[in-house]
């Protein structure tokens, strides 16, 4: 069958395009209308952060400090597992992808001490050639014989070892022991250490609350890590992975039952895009190599490059938002770009968002805008609310440290009350609920809490429910109308260990979420690409 000319294919895009209807992601509404009618009173809420420490060491053995060196954390006989548990640690299966906390105590100044915890993923399979720890193959292992001995090199310094030995088996898929770190020469960190086997909770079916995955698409590019559905379609963006580079997929969801890759777009020296978001026929990339890339999506199928917008002298964006008339672009170098979307393929720079290295440490890596404020998820440089009302100067009206790397969040109204759903990134770190009505004067509210070592990474409001990507957690969907106490309503488990391209690092999982009001829900899994569920 012969091919229609190009002028009547651009004729049926045009057409196709009247008559879908957008998918832009609509302002969260006040969601008072929900099961649950809050009242507005509350018991503000310690702060505990993100980790819990439980008070004690994870497991009865130790690492011998004394004179360490780089080398030390190679040397086995600074060890102590004299009051180990040999035969559960031989039950232990050979195979599966565990996240551990790392517990370490330092000395403060004070004499007092404090404890933190760090993560790190390994893959057990055969031997050390095929398993992995950091997703590079270990420099050494033994698990047999009532022994579990693990040592890995971080790919990205060489002089990182971290050597964990097992010491005993809590429950099933647990493991407990001690470890020690080394770097640039000398022992970094030792303690001990819990490590999970996280395919799923033990006991919790695969989903929960009615929730029906109804499509699922591989993603060829990369490591796929977000989208955005406009158009009638859906444009997931992928950072680089080993072997493998980043870009852009667009998938047809006219039928979101039966998505059709239509293209990929993958640019020289440029894979890493990790944001996405649309604004009329324009398509807004975060890269991290060439800033904030334009593209025309007049014809949502064949996206057309425009232009790349400059984000500082390192052109580095992180995530991009659109706000009404505006563009947000995140860059962690610099700060955060505003552009006027007048005229949406021509983006015009109003200002650059930045604070001093005491307030906003780290530079933005997120945001969210909601009734004129700008609320910065800043990292490690806290959760900042800014006032952008007026570009031309832009007040800094609060800030909240909850000792958490400062991520995400989505903003709504409450019983006349502006409510602010954070989270954190990395080991430990769950849903807080704060109420930012004042943002001189930020109050924890609410939380919700999952396992300790998995992150959760995106949230989408929407009315009274709150949509949240949580890694290994999979896809959860919470009942946040008595914000004091979200429940969760309904949940899929995405992570699956067997899915092909899956590592061990702490951000594998459900990753990349949008709800755009079409009845469906749209979820990026860093493995198995995109998925389509049914919403709720």
């Amino acid at each position: 069958m012969a091919a229609p000319p190009r002028r009547f294919g651009v004729f049926l895009a045009a057409l196709l395009v009247t008559l879908l209807p957008a998918c832009d992601d609509p302002k969260p509404s006040p969601p008072d209308a929900g099961p649950y009618v809050w009242d507005g009173t509350y018991e503000e809420l310690e702060d505990r952060g993100e980790w819990l420490d439980p008070g004690r060491p994870l497991a009865p053995c130790t690492f011998d400090t004394r004179n360490a060196t780089g080398s030390s954390c190679e040397d086995l006989a600074r060890f102590d597992t004299s009051a180990c548990s040999p035969a559960a640690l031989a039950a232990v299966p050979l195979e599966g992808i565990y996240q551990s906390s790392l517990r370490t105590v330092r000395p403060l100044e004070d004499g007092g001490t404090r404890a933190s915890a760090t993560s790190i993923g390994f893959r057990l399979q055969d031997s050390a050639a095929t398993s992995t720890m950091h997703d590079s193959p270990l420099l050494h292992q033994d698990t047999r014989g009532g022994r579990f001995i693990v040592t890995g090199r971080h790919p990205y310094d060489e002089t990182m070892i971290t050597t964990l030995v097992g010491c005993q088996t809590p429950a099933p898929h647990i493991i407990t022991g001690c470890y020690a770190r080394c770097r640039d020469n000398r022992l970094a960190a030792s303690g001990t250490f819990e490590a999970r086997r996280l395919a799923r909770q033990h006991g919790e079916p695969e989903s929960s609350g009615g929730m029906t995955l109804v499509a699922e698409r591989p993603v060829s590019l990369g490591m796929p890590v977000d989208v955005y559905v406009t158009q009638g379609h859906a444009y997931v963006v992928s950072v680089l992975r080993p072997g493998r580079v980043g870009g852009l997929s667009v998938f047809d969801v006219a039928n979101p039952r039966n998505p059709i890759l239509r293209t990929t777009i993958s640019l020289p020296g440029d894979s890493y895009w990790n944001g996405v978001w649309a604004k009329g026929h324009a398509l807004y990339i975060a890269s991290g190599d060439r800033g904030t890339l334009v593209y025309d999506i007049s014809q949502p199928a064949d996206p057309l490059f425009v232009r790349a917008l400059t984000t500082g002298p390192e052109n580095v964006t992180h995530t991009v938002l659109v706000d009404g008339d505006r563009l947000y672009s995140m860059s962690p170098m610099t700060g955060t770009f505003v552009y006027d979307l007048t005229t949406p393929l021509d983006p015009v720079l109003r200002t650059v968002i930045s604070f001093p290295e005491e307030i906003g440490q780290d530079g933005p890596h997120d945001a969210f805008a909601y009734e004129n404020r700008l609320y910065l998820s800043h990292a490690s440089g806290r959760y900042i609310i800014a006032d952008v009302s007026n570009l031309d100067e832009v007040r800094l009206l609060g800030q909240y440290d909850g000792r958490q790397w400062a991520h995400h969040n989505a903003v709504g109204t409450f019983a006349g009350k502006t409510l602010a759903f954070e989270a954190g990134e990395f080991t430990g770190s769950h849903l807080r609920v704060l109420d930012v009505t004042d943002p001189a004067r930020i109050a924890l509210i609410g939380e919700f809490r999952m396992r300790q070592v998995p992150s959760i990474h995106n949230l989408i409001l929407r009315g009274h429910r709150l949509y949240i990507a949580w890694y290994h957690e999979g896809l959860r969907v919470l009942d946040v109308s008595n914000p004091t106490r979200p429940k969760q309503v309904a949940h899929y488990h995405t992570y699956r260990e067997e899915d092909p391209h899956r590592g061990d690092s702490l951000f594998e999982g459900t990753i990349g979420i949008r709800v755009p009001g079409d009845g469906y829900i749209y979820v990026v899994d860093t493995s198995r690409g995109l998925l389509v569920f049914n919403e709720l």
